[in-house]
């Protein structure tokens, strides 16, 4: 393993910038919370800040540059450590609280995926709920994208991470000259949305504490929030219209933002075949709903049946999870609707989970393109996205062997979570859910329940489950592989 002490020095490093997180439930539990548990928040800021120079210490003479093997080892060791330290809390502030629940807690905040395994929600301390919605903020764009940014500081390179980590199949399209300089335009672009989206929450009524915990949560398509009943709490037409504008923009892919930005045009986006791919299964989507509850008289006026539509489908469409009523008691078709298109609707570079629209894509050009093919065998017909952007070879390749991998953990899973002794309904959902990073699921774990029924061996596969939903399967299953551990 000493081949690998230049990736654990670089987790050294994160590990310490981490434990800084602490400051902001401490700050607020001093000073706005009677200073209850403020000795639990500072313990655990000591306790991480201290593991991560004892790290350091260890490693601190075997600096060089990041190579490919290194790059995936330590994207898997930073989603599988910090979700430790980040749990320690919870186990300290959640009365009766176990080490497997606490850990999902965090597996979930830090993947943004929004499955909870905590009721009573509305009566945790002030700082616990600000840190698990502060969580899903670190980890709606990736930590390991502000590595990239400080790496160069370090004198250590990004590239490797940067490709490791990075939503979707173009992992090599790079938006600057430099990797650094492409992840801190990512993050102001973060930051920009995340501060517009927080003050638009105010306007519509949310206190502070309110309004940046749900910033913190829609922008980082996550859903967690600080109330049982979620966005339901309000009942308020204007936070729910605030939260889904902000949603629809948040499952957009940064990257498209930055450029709009650079360019100072909308072209980016209206060019994009993703992005109006994106827009139009949406939209669609919105209006089947609309006039399924319309029809059959789950809701009488047409406003509130679009205004209900509109909110879930985007909601779950996006990975994020928010709920304002129980969709589950509508017709069985919408609540499975929801459920697959959460599976690949939100845009490769974006907060949010699942397949990846532009892999979608990509499979549906494909499989034109055999069917052509079986007419007239010698045409060339290569595989196109847009109008003019061929997809190459290897990326369909590796969409491919990705959609088999996809399928293959999916059911192996699915089955692990049924041999437990689930129903088939919340094993397959509560799967669902976790890989692809939705949040609700059906059944037991649906938008009224939560993660908090299953036992310690189910929690722990719905974690393993987020784990590889975040990272997109192969960065993770590539470690299991002997070819990786030759030297």
């Amino acid at each position: 393993m000493n081949r690998f002490n230049n990736a654990l020095l670089v987790l050294s490093w994160i590990v310490m910038v981490f434990s800084m997180t602490f400051l902001v439930p401490l700050a607020w539990a001093v000073w706005a919370d009677g200073a209850r548990h403020a000795e639990v928040w500072a313990g655990c800021l000591l306790f991480t800040l201290a593991s991560g120079a004892l790290l350091w210490w260890r490693t601190r003479r075997d600096q060089r540059e990041l190579t490919v093997k290194d790059g995936f080892l330590l994207v898997t060791l930073v989603w599988l450590v910090l979700p430790a330290y980040a749990a320690l809390p919870f186990m300290f502030t959640i009365h009766n609280i176990g080490w497997f629940d606490a850990y999902f807690e965090a597996m979930s905040g830090l993947t943004a995926t929004g499955a909870t395994a905590l009721a009573g929600l509305d009566l945790l301390a002030m700082p616990v709920n600000i840190w698990r919605c502060f969580l899903q903020l670190i980890g709606g764009l990736g930590i390991m994208l502000l590595a990239v940014a400080v790496l160069p500081f370090l004198g250590l390179g990004g590239t490797q991470l940067y490709k490791a980590e990075m939503p979707g199949p173009m992992k090599d399209t790079r938006l600057t000259p430099r990797i650094a300089e492409t992840a801190r335009g990512l993050w102001g672009v973060y930051f920009v949305l995340s501060l517009s989206c927080m003050l638009a929450y105010r306007w519509g009524g949310m206190s502070w504490a309110d309004a940046f915990m749900h910033m913190c949560t829609t922008v980082g398509l996550g859903g967690f929030s600080s109330h049982d009943q979620s966005f339901g709490h309000w009942d308020s037409p204007q936070l729910e219209w605030v939260a889904t504008l902000f949603m629809l923009l948040s499952g957009v892919s940064f990257a498209r933002y930055f450029m709009v930005w650079r360019l100072r045009s909308l072209s980016p986006l209206s060019r994009d075949a993703e992005v109006r791919t994106y827009v139009a299964i949406l939209a669609v989507s919105v209006a089947l709903v609309t006039a399924m509850l319309v029809f059959d008289k789950v809701y009488a006026d047409a406003g509130l049946a679009l205004r209900q539509a509109a909110f879930q489908v985007i909601s779950v469409a996006t990975t994020t999870g928010y709920a304002t009523t129980d969709y589950l008691l509508w017709p069985s078709f919408v609540p499975v609707l929801l459920l697959f298109l959460g599976c690949f609707v939100s845009c490769a570079g974006s907060t949010g989970g699942g397949i990846k629209l532009v892999r979608m894509l990509v499979l549906v050009r494909l499989a034109e393109r055999e069917l052509v093919r079986i007419v007239h065998p010698r045409v060339v017909h290569p595989v196109v996205l847009g109008r003019s952007i061929v997809v190459p070879p290897d990326v369909i390749w590796a969409i491919m062997a990705f959609m088999l991998i996809y399928g293959g953990v999916m059911v192996g899973l699915t089955m692990l979570m049924l041999a437990s002794g689930l129903d088939v309904v919340t094993a397959f959902t509560a799967i669902i859910a976790c890989l692809n990073n939705i949040g609700p699921g059906m059944g037991k774990v649906g938008p009224a329940g939560n993660f908090g029924v299953l036992n310690d061996f189910q929690i722990g596969v719905c974690s393993v489950a987020m784990l590889l939903g975040r990272l997109e399967l192969l960065s993770v299953l590539v470690l299991f592989t002997p070819q990786f551990w030759r030297r």
